[in-house]
């Protein structure tokens, strides 16, 4: 048999559930971070060794300077995740997170590639 318990007091526990999905948010924008800094430092070893941008939007801002181009994208990145979170869409932000994890290997691969050749 079931038995369901109601707490009585659940506003409080209902501000440690907010507290744990504003944590989660934290972790989830701290892992973004961490990815996009990741995905710069790959990028211009990959630039070093020869490799060219393959994001239309990233080669388009890339033209004012390696490192101002992948800086200005990573801003428009940051603001659309931290908008992304202010409306609530932390699966979209888990969703980004993987697709910058698999860049990332892509830009280690690359590097690798023309490494090896």
């Amino acid at each position: 048999m079931l038995v369901l318990r109601v707490d009585p007091d659940f506003r409080q526990n209902n501000k440690v559930t907010t507290s744990a999905l504003n944590h989660a948010g934290r972790h989830l924008i701290e892992v973004f971070l961490y990815l996009q800094i990741l995905d710069i430092l790959t990028t211009l070893i990959g630039f070093s060794l020869g490799n060219s941008e393959a994001s239309p939007f990233v080669r388009l801002m890339v033209h004012w300077g390696p490192f101002t181009g992948l800086v200005l994208s990573k801003i428009v990145a940051a603001t659309i995740a931290f908008t992304c979170l202010l409306l609530r869409r932390r699966r979209l932000i888990l969703l980004i997170n993987y697709w910058y994890a698999a860049l990332i290997v892509w830009n280690l691969y690359t590097a690798l590639k023309v490494l090896n050749s």
